[in-house]
């Protein structure tokens, strides 16, 4: 069967970044004057030659956004329930090689957490897990979400790629979105940040959507690290993986999530950091190159920033957010897998949200009436 890997291979990563730092200001005019931009008008979007149109950008982003989605954001909450990992990934506290407390949420410390979340409001859970398949295996998971499955409209999944029919075990079980993030695209380079661990298989994780858009998984999650190759092209990476899966798994919707490195046990120096300006112009080309593409912020970035990024395209945002198992029932904080950036709790993130002229939707809809 065809997949991404086999799209992938058809460009060279050298070669599509000198195209993207090569595009001029009339390649930026034109691509905001068009209905929809093709993967030739976002190069132009995410190039340096675009750095000047961010306001005509960011106006055409939020009216497109608020056209689909409204003035929403959808709230979301993650509940990490295992730090054991087996990869070695440089960039992740949860490195099998970092001297960290490791801890795996049973069922009745994982019903903790939920009584927690849920007097927060939340209705929307997104389940995270280190990588440890021996260890948390799909039967596990698959445990885990039937017992939440009572208490969330929504849950999602974002722990290490499984096999198609595992996924269909976890849709059967409850969940109705997967997220799997690449990292980076580049596959030459790709093995310096994860010398270890089934991560390090590179086609395996690729090819991880294309399992869950057979498998019937509702809704798929992607993106790039930014901060581990160049940006853009990373960037525009990712935005050909969006195209080709909404051609092949047409019936799945789909959302992008755009992480920065953030500070993390066994510190890692980005190679090539994305400063909040430049964070801006992507979410605005995301924006105008798929209008219906949901796009996710997490509390990884300032309070300030994701309260301008509503404005410009943001539609999904987490909020009062713990990265170390056990976070909001015992918060164990020498757990956490990175720190966070955006501290505000639950009620004063409602408060910036609607501050912005926004509503934050706790409950979408429910997947399981």
């Amino acid at each position: 069967m065809t997949t991404f890997y086999d799209e992938l291979k058809k460009y060279d990563w050298d070669a599509v970044e000198g195209s993207i730092f090569k595009k001029t200001a009339s390649d930026v005019q034109r691509a905001l004057q068009k209905e929809r931009c093709n993967l030739e008008d976002f190069k132009a979007l995410i190039s340096p030659a675009a750095e000047p149109f961010l306001r005509e950008m960011a106006t055409k982003a939020e009216q497109l956004t608020i056209k689909r989605y409204g003035r929403t954001i959808q709230m979301y909450v993650p509940l990490y329930v295992s730090n054991y990992c087996t990869n070695s990934c440089v960039y992740c506290g949860f490195s099998c090689h970092n001297q960290i407390h490791r801890v795996k949420l049973d069922i009745p410390q994982i019903l903790e957490e939920i009584a927690v979340l849920k007097k927060w409001g939340f209705r929307h859970l997104l389940l995270v897990s280190g990588e440890a398949p021996k260890l948390t295996d799909a039967a596990y998971y698959e445990e885990v979400i039937r017992a939440v499955r009572p208490h969330f409209a929504q849950i999602s999944l974002e722990v290490q790629p499984l096999t198609t029919e595992e996924y269909r075990r976890m849709y059967e079980a409850g969940i109705s979105y997967v997220c799997v993030y690449q990292e980076t695209y580049n596959e030459k380079t790709y093995p310096e940040f994860h010398p270890r661990g089934e991560k390090a298989n590179f086609r395996y994780r690729l090819e991880t959507p294309d399992r869950c858009g057979t498998a019937g998984i509702q809704k798929i999650g992607i993106g790039a690290l930014l901060g581990l190759q160049n940006w853009r092209t990373d960037s525009f990476f990712t935005a050909l993986h969006l195209h080709y899966l909404e051609r092949t798994h047409w019936k799945t919707k789909y959302s992008i999530s755009l992480p920065r490195l953030r500070p993390h046990v066994g510190s890692f120096m980005p190679t090539d950091p994305i400063n909040d300006r430049q964070m801006a112009q992507l979410i605005c080309a995301y924006r105008l190159f798929d209008p219906e593409v949901d796009i996710s912020l997490s509390t990884r970035e300032s309070a300030s920033f994701r309260d301008m990024a509503m404005r410009i395209g943001v539609t999904t945002m987490s909020a009062a957010s713990s990265t170390e198992p056990g976070g909001y029932a015992t918060k164990h904080k020498e757990l956490e897998q990175f720190e966070i950036n955006d501290a505000r709790s639950v009620e004063e993130m409602a408060a910036a949200v609607r501050a912005q002229g926004y509503e934050p939707v706790w409950k979408d809809w429910d997947e399981w009436l």
